[in-house]
């Protein structure tokens, strides 16, 4: 998966130090009640779909592309689900990153779950009884889109 060009940029100036990066997930639920997941080709974990956003772009206009990009699906934001920081991670080549998360409940309105870049091994829409392993942050984002409360999760100090 490319490392997009803003941030080979910040990279040249900041070498491996902590860089904060905005994030995006979509917790997309069709009608059925199943939750489309994407096969990671990064890590080979199965995850939500989730995407960095680009200098000047909105949130919910991120995590649409992103679904697109990585699934082929075409995704409608249904309402915010969680804001959550993220603890400081290290790629292996030495980076460092800390994402702040904006997860939204989205529904599929268009398109064919389907590998649709390098980004992904596999796609698929599973049952929340039958999904396969998730990182505990996604479980926890999940979770909290799959809510009937709408009211979105933030994590206070």
């Amino acid at each position: 998966m490319p490392t997009p060009e803003f941030i080979l940029a910040l990279r040249e100036r900041v070498g491996h130090e902590l860089l904060w990066l905005s994030g995006v997930t979509a917790v997309v639920v069709d009608g059925e009640g199943r939750v489309l997941l994407h096969q990671r080709s990064d890590t080979g974990q199965w995850a939500l779909i989730s995407g960095i956003l680009e200098p000047g772009e909105q949130p919910a206009v991120a995590v649409v592309r992103e679904a697109w990009e990585e699934t082929g699906v075409r995704i409608e934001v249904e309402r915010l689900s969680s804001v959550v920081a993220g603890t400081p991670a290290a790629y292996p080549n030495g980076d460092r990153v800390q994402f702040l998360d904006i997860a939204f409940r989205c529904r599929p309105v268009g398109g064919e779950a389907k590998v649709n870049d390098d980004e992904s091994l596999a796609v698929g829409w599973f049952a929340p009884d039958e999904l396969p392993p998730l990182t505990g942050d996604q479980q926890q984002r999940l979770l909290q889109a799959l809510k009937d409360d709408p009211a979105p999760f933030f994590v206070s100090g």
